[in-house]
C-alpha cells in the first residue's frame, strides 16, 4: 500500500472509528471540521480507493467505503518509518529527542519506567 497523507488520514480515522460508511457520511463527519467540501473528501476517498487502504461496495445505489488495513498496522507502518528516517530505527533517541525539546509529565515519565520494567521483565 502507498503511504497515506495526513489529509487522507483524517478519511480512515472516521471509518475506523464508525466502520463502513457512504461518502455523504464520510463528509459529514469529517468536512466541517476540516473546512472541507464535498469535493476535497471524495477526491481523498479516491485516493484511498487507488492505493487500496479503502474498498467500496455498492448497496442501493450508493457506494459504501470500508478500511483495508487497520488503524495499528497504520501506525505500525508510520510509526517505523519515522523512526527508520529520522533515528535511524532506534528508539531511544527518539525518545531523547522528545525529553530534551518538551518537557515530560511525571505521568510520561512513569509510563515509560512501567514499560521499560515490562520489557525487561519480559527478557527474563
Amino acid at each position: 500500500m502507498s503511504k497515506i497523507s495526513g489529509a487522507e488520514s483524517q478519511i480512515m480515522e472516521a471509518l475506523w472509528a464508525n466502520g463502513q460508511m457512504t461518502a455523504d457520511e464520510i463528509v459529514q463527519a469529517v468536512g466541517p471540521q476540516q473546512s472541507w467540501g464535498e469535493a476535497t473528501v471524495k477526491t481523498l476517498i479516491n485516493r484511498l480507493l487507488k492505493k487500496k487502504a479503502l474498498a467500496s461496495e455498492r448497496t442501493g445505489g450508493r457506494a459504501i467505503y470500508r478500511v483495508l488495513v487497520s488503524r495499528e498496522d497504520y501506525v505500525t507502518g508510520e510509526s517505523q518509518g519515522l523512526l527508520d528516517r529520522l533515528f535511524g530505527g532506534q528508539v531511544a533517541p527518539l525518545v531523547a529527542h522528545y525529553a530534551q525539546h518538551r518537557a515530560l509529565s511525571a505521568e510520561e515519565v512513569a509510563r515509560l519506567k512501567k514499560l521499560i520494567a515490562e520489557f525487561e521483565s519480559d527478557d527474563d
